[in-house]
């Protein structure tokens, strides 16, 4: 479908592609990763013929329809949702709307969690996240063959993230997406293409399966060249020993001829420069941290809050989550200071000094000053080269600190953003989806640096890897009402479920009765249900049980599995068939998730059979 050939292509003194291949077959899902800056939507623009490459050659089967979702920065103008939704997309070989595009875009638009309401909206009046989401309908309503994706994951709730992802499963054609969402990249790729040295170095399976690869094959190189290195330094110490001495010299020459044919393998690059930072220990603040009393909050006609209540304890670290909409971002910049309840009470506990990380990372920075400047500009008492150090420790070295920051890119102005919490450090943080902008590494270090993080944490985020690496509690923000769940992510989600499980099973066991059945009448249909539902329940009770035993039986075969991998990996000679320490790692990772999954369901299954029991 697509083919890239030994392309080249250089911006002045900087290499970014050096003779790159790959091809993209009819129903791949390709994920494209590296580091912000390698040369992932050039690549794209390479692709779309916005750019042109140095050299090589970028093919395009014939009559392929590509379709191209961008990062950002879509035009709005005066056409409304629904029209853009169902207009023909700026696709190759594609010029035309579906015969059934209507009703498409409005199943589309509403998975995406557009209201009906808002169909019929110019796009105009609208954000930017939200004109791209229309943009993104549209290219799902055109279903282009191969569907290029530059960070589609940034416009999205965790709701409308969660019904893309599945939607995106069955898709019909090829999928080259860029994402930094490690969850999403796990769901659904097949391959990981890893821009590295200039190069397109493909890997088979998921973000997890690439990484597991690429360690193997990192101490299977290291290895080699380890081993080689030791083989050229005997063989030049016979030389340099040897070499004066005429019964020698020969030898000598000959172990040099031997070194100079060797083919030499290139010496393991060490990862690029990454971040690494932790937050500065604040203050310890009081038990309570911040409250909220009575909140009522309106935008118009639409009542977002009537007479709600929050509380946050130190050390919790709380993830709001529900559907878009519903009020999550209001809540926090309330809880921020940064808008103003129309009645009710906030108060912060004793000792608190609080940090807002924005959405909007521009609400956090002046456009017109330069990184250093920026950094300068904080409430402690520090030196230049104070400045300098932190912002080093966040990739801005050299001149790069006398930048204007409105050139930024979106990661940049997320790392500033970090910089200027770090020379300031809070005890309770809020953080409106602190991951978008960022790439991997950068992710890793952040969530590395809140795990270890003192404080209080209450955030907002669709990147699921992250809400599951971080937040042990959870708050579900839903018709004006919050619900808390006293746990991390999986049991928010376990509980939740059974929640819900639990009302469906409810709801038919208080029937109404009609106005003219007697009362003997009513004693029969009494007896009925109640046995109706002893029978389902003891049907139940049977089917959870079967399922439970076949889950542990699952689990004591992956586990034994697990140790002969373990006894494997710990036997030399494994590592002496090429490639073989490779496959036992990768089936090692894969396992780990099964076994992570399984026990998950175990305790949900276990969990239902306690309360059918009871």
């Amino acid at each position: 479908m697509l083919t890239i050939s030994d392309i080249s292509k250089n911006y002045g003194p900087r290499t970014l592609f050096e003779n790159a291949s790959l091809q993209v077959n009819r129903e791949d899902r390709v994920g494209i990763v590296g580091p912000n800056g390698a040369g992932k939507s050039t690549l794209f623009s390479l692709i779309l013929n916005e750019e042109s490459a140095d050299s090589g050659s970028i093919n395009l089967e014939k009559n392929v329809a590509l379709g191209h979702l961008p990062q950002e920065n879509a035009p709005a103008g005066d056409r409304t949702v629904l029209e853009l939704a169902t207009a023909p997309a700026h696709a190759h070989h594609d010029d035309h709307a579906p015969s059934d595009a209507e009703p498409r875009a409005k199943r589309i638009l509403s998975g995406l969690s557009f209201r009906e309401q808002d169909f019929d909206r110019p796009l105009r009046e609208l954000s930017g996240g939200w004109v791209m989401r229309a943009y993104m309908a549209r290219l799902l309503v055109q279903q282009p063959d191969l569907l290029m994706l530059d960070e589609p994951t940034n416009h999205l709730d965790l709701e409308a993230l969660q019904w893309f992802q599945e939607y995106l499963r069955s898709y019909p054609g090829a999928i080259l997406m860029i994402s930094h969402d490690r969850n999403f990249l796990n769901r659904l790729c097949t391959q990981i293409v890893e821009i590295r040295q200039a190069k397109l170095i493909r890997y088979r399976g998921n973000y997890e399966d690439y990484l597991a690869q690429r360690e193997a094959a990192e101490a299977q190189l290291l290895a080699a060249w380890k081993n080689q290195q030791r083989e050229i330094a005997r063989k030049m110490e016979f030389v340099e020993r040897f070499r004066a001495k005429n019964t020698k010299a020969a030898q000598a020459q000959s172990k040099l001829k031997q070194i100079e044919k060797m083919e030499k393998i290139e010496a393991p690059v060490a990862e690029g420069k990454k971040i690494d930072f932790e937050f500065p220990k604040a203050q310890r603040s009081g038990l309570k941290v911040i409250s909220l009393r009575d909140i009522c909050h309106a935008y118009g006609e639409h009542v977002v809050y009537r007479g709600v209540d929050f509380e946050a304890q130190r050390g919790q670290r709380t993830v709001l989550v529900g559907p878009n909409g519903a009020g999550k971002s209001t809540l926090l910049k309330i809880l921020a200071g940064a808008v103003a309840p129309q009645s009710g009470e906030r108060a912060l506990g004793h000792n608190v000094k609080l940090g807002y990380y924005s959405q909007w990372r521009v609400d956090m920075l002046d456009m017109n000053r330069t990184v250093l400047e920026e950094g300068l500009d904080t409430p402690q008492r520090v030196t230049e080269q104070f400045v300098r150090t932190a912002l080093g420790c966040f990739l801005f070295r050299g001149d790069d600190v006398f930048k204007k920051v409105d050139v930024l890119s979106g990661g940049e102005k997320s790392r500033l953003a970090l910089v200027k919490l770090l020379l300031d450090p809070p005890n309770l943080l809020l953080m409106d989806e602190p991951t978008t902008h960022l790439d991997m590494p950068s992710i890793e270090a952040l969530i590395g640096a809140l795990e270890s993080f003192g404080g209080t944490l209450i955030f907002i985020s669709h990147d699921v890897y992250f809400i599951e690496r971080i937040a042990n509690h959870v708050v579900r923000v839903e018709g004006g009402r919050l619900t808390h769940y006293p746990g991390g992510y999986q049991y928010y989600l376990d509980k939740s479920a059974k929640d819900a499980a639990a009302a469906a099973m409810a709801a038919p066991m208080t029937p109404k009765p009609p106005p003219d059945k007697t009362a003997a009448d009513l004693r029969k249909d009494q007896k009925r249900v109640e046995a109706e539902q002893r029978q389902a329940l003891s049907r139940e009770r049977k089917s959870r049980g079967a399922t439970l035993s076949k889950i542990e039986r699952e689990i004591a075969g992956l586990e034994a599995r697990h140790k002969e991998i373990a006894a494997a990996l710990e036997d030399p000679a494994t590592y002496q068939q090429p490639g073989g320490a490779a496959e036992l790692n990768r089936e090692w990772k894969g396992i780990d998730d099964a076994l992570h999954k399984l026990n998950a369901e175990w305790e949900a299954a276990a969990a239902h059979v306690a309360a059918l029991e009871a």
